[in-house]
């Protein structure tokens, strides 16, 4: 079965960075596109960046020029690299299977917050 499992989270201070990981299994991983999103406490869900499985790579204005998704299919990972974070990033960050897939895939979440 389809599995995503995030990690990377934790506590850093406003322009600190840091970089998430997706760990997949229970499919053909370089065949799919992958995504990060995330959600801010009382916030929707958004949609942060994406990378197909051709690795074009598409992102929220909110985060171009500072976070960099990329993927390595030897390692069913996907990354999220987050450099000049700001406390407008404090989220809980998800990992999300795309297309190809039908279905509806997300890892359980791993928290980001940014302190000012």
């Amino acid at each position: 079965q389809v599995q995503l499992v995030e990690s990377g989270g934790g506590l850093v201070q406003s322009g600190g960075s840091l970089r998430l990981s997706c760990a997949a299994s229970g499919f053909i991983f370089g065949a799919y596109d992958m995504a990060w999103y995330r959600q801010a406490p009382g916030k929707q869900r958004e949609l942060v960046a994406t990378i197909t499985s051709g690795r074009l790579t598409i992102y929220a204005d909110s985060v171009k020029a500072r976070f960099t998704i990329s993927r390595n299919n030897a390692k069913n990972t996907v990354y999220l690299q987050m450099t000049t974070l700001k406390p407008e990033d404090t989220a809980v960050y998800y990992c999300k299977l795309g297309p190809p897939t039908r279905g509806n895939y997300w890892g359980q979440g791993t928290q980001v917050t940014v302190s000012s």
